[in-house]
């Protein structure tokens, strides 16, 4: 199974807490010798998947996600 995380994304990164612009959900999904990780984008629903290496580590993880949420966004005209 997965877990949620909430997070607020600034141009800087991945932020753990209150007061920045946009609010990402995050769900890490451990697939065999993988890690599927999800970003949906709180506000719209918006969400994007990446698949990695768990050596790649978490925050590297949800960083790919973010960027690949970021370019669907963009690509939807909601970002």
């Amino acid at each position: 199974m997965g877990w949620l995380k909430r997070a607020r994304c600034t141009e800087g990164g991945i932020v753990m807490d209150e007061g920045h612009d946009r609010e990402v959900l995050f769900e890490l999904t451990r697939i065999g010798n993988a890690v599927k990780v999800t970003a949906v984008d709180a506000a719209t629903g918006v969400e994007a998947s990446i698949v990695g290496a768990p050596g790649m580590g978490e925050e590297a993880l949800k960083r790919n996600a973010l960027r690949k949420l970021e370019y669907v966004l963009k690509r939807r005209g909601a970002g």
